[in-house]
């Protein structure tokens, strides 16, 4: 499986957005509504890197739109990082999901989907040109650094770019933290999840002062 067939060849973000409604590398565009590409200036000194379209995301064709994106952008400017000049996506552009009555339950997707849409963000790298790249959650950590990634490892610190990933660019730092979605999901401990992905934004916003 792979969406490179349908990636243009040194395409605009407007071209990739429509490029993306007909991709077929892999199973998920059945389900989903729309293919939902990134969002932001291009270039870009910041890129944020979550897991997948959430249930508003895939009716409304933008990423972060729904209450983890509210979560983030809260969370970049408490951090000293304006949230417009950041460039936001996600590793897979199909929304995943099952069905429960009506609703549609978020799924994580696997391993094949995400390669299978690497091509979609390798087209991206090579549009934004980052200075940083911020992982938010297991999943986009795991898209650039492989099944051994963990955030709880690795979270709040800056690390290299992996080699096997190659970009058009200098290579950018990365920075892994928790999914804003994990701040929903603390009950008890929201306050405190939350100032946690804060502080690890605050080291992306010093890494882009340097």
């Amino acid at each position: 499986m792979s969406a490179a067939e349908w990636v243009p060849e040194s395409p605009t973000l407007a071209e990739l957005r429509s490029a993306v409604q007909d991709c077929r590398g892999c199973e998920l565009y059945r389900d989903a509504t729309q293919g939902v590409m990134g969002e932001g200036p291009t270039p870009a000194p910041l890129m944020l890197l979550g897991e997948q379209p959430g249930d508003r995301e895939d009716r409304e064709g933008e990423p972060f739109v729904g209450p983890a994106g509210g979560i983030l952008h809260e969370a970049l400017a408490d951090a000293g990082i304006d949230p417009e000049a950041t460039y936001t996506t996600n590793v897979v552009k199909h929304f995943r999901h099952r069905l429960s009555g009506k609703r549609r339950i978020h799924q994580s997707p696997t391993s094949k989907q995400v390669g299978a849409c690497a091509p979609w963000l390798a087209a991206e790298l090579d549009l934004v040109r980052p200075t940083g790249v911020v992982l938010l959650g297991g999943t986009a950590g795991k898209a650039l650094y492989g099944s051994s990634f963990r955030v709880g490892e690795a979270r709040g610190h800056l690390l290299e770019w992996p080699d096997a990933i190659a970009t058009a660019s200098l290579d950018p730092w990365v920075l892994a933290t928790t999914h804003p979605s994990a701040v929903l999901r603390a009950e008890d401990q929201r306050q405190e999840t939350y100032d946690g992905l804060v502080a690890d934004l605050k080291v992306a916003a010093k890494a882009l002062t340097r």
